[in-house]
């Protein structure tokens, strides 16, 4: 079968279309002949081995995929790599049926993007109705999500930040209540005014560096910044305690894969988000679409924040 495999750490530059032999599944496992597959800024790091969890090589990327398996179902699931293929082995548990209407765009977006969303604000975060939560790359594909679950769960003011106009205008037609300019230089002081001259509850921050630092000096006493990414590969100053107990604000890190295989984690969220996007509630944000032999180009858009919204790749291209 055609996969994109890599057999040293680097760049866009080390993914290599190859021909490999095709996947087994053991016991409680599927084979899923892939009609699309995810891309996710996390493969960025986990082709460079920056990730949180360190990769092995030879290694065929890719965490997600949507097609059908020997049974006829049409699923999507979570993968451990291995997406970036015309076939991938995934565990039955994480993978779940897409109802009739919901494309593989939308269903792709949610595993996890949508997932992180949906843990960003309900599980990390602990969101009340009424309060304001920032969403930063609010035009993304965790980010999109976002801001429309922050409305659907009631919050009282969704304050978007992305890099152009044209994104900023995406995050006010899927709910943001305003959009601002996403450079950090100013940003404390944009942030606040933008929540009508108070600090603001939530910010949901994947940048870091300075990004990360206006955000958490624009938190209201009792706020949360929920981390739960490195887009610009700098990391932000060190947090003292008593930063923190100064203004009684908290930071929270967040990682999908720590709610695989914990009740209440996976399944229920992901029923709820494929239900909402069924009923036309939640919108997935749909980006590029490339051939899988374009994987490179892929990564270079994506890094470069040439994109919006859910990447996807087309295994028959």
């Amino acid at each position: 079968m055609r996969a994109i495999q890599i057999t040293e750490f680097g760049g866009p530059e080390v993914l290599r279309q190859v021909d490999l032999p095709e996947p087994v599944p053991g016991p409680g496992q599927l084979l899923v002949e892939v009609s699309s597959a995810g891309v996710n800024y996390a493969d960025t790091h986990m082709v460079e081995n920056s990730y949180l969890s360190k990769a092995t090589l030879p290694l065929v990327p890719g965490a997600e995929v949507v097609g059908r398996t020997a049974g006829g179902r049409r699923v999507v699931a979570l993968t451990d790599n291995g997406g970036y293929a015309e076939k991938a082995v995934v565990e039955e548990y994480l993978a779940d049926d897409v109802p009739e209407g919901v494309t593989d765009g939308q269903a792709l977006a949610l595993v996890v993007q949508g997932l992180t969303a949906w843990h960003l604000l309900r599980t990390s975060a602990r969101m009340a109705e009424g309060e304001s939560v920032v969403v930063h790359a609010a035009a993304g594909g965790t980010g999109s999500l976002a801001v429309q679950l922050a409305k659907e769960f009631g919050a009282g003011r969704v304050i978007a930040t992305a890099s152009s106009k044209e994104k900023r205008d995406l995050a006010l037609e899927l709910g943001a209540d305003v959009a601002i300019e996403a450079d950090a230089a100013g940003l404390k002081e944009r942030l606040v005014e933008a929540n009508g001259g108070r600090k603001v509850d939530i910010v949901l921050e994947m940048t870091g560096g300075p990004v990360f630092d206006a955000s958490l000096a624009a938190l209201a006493p009792f706020g949360r910044l929920v981390t739960y990414g490195l887009a610009s590969r700098v990391p932000p100053a060190p947090v003292q305690a008593a930063q923190l107990m100064g203004r009684s604000r908290a930071v929270v890190g967040f990682w999908l894969m720590h709610c695989l295989g914990r009740p209440g984690m996976y399944r229920e969220p992901m029923a709820e988000l494929l239900a909402m996007t069924a009923e036309g509630r939640l919108k997935p944000q749909e980006g590029g679409s490339y051939p899988l032999s374009e994987v490179a180009r892929a990564h270079e858009d994506l890094r470069a924040r040439r994109t919006y919204g859910k990447l996807t790749l087309d295994p028959a291209g």
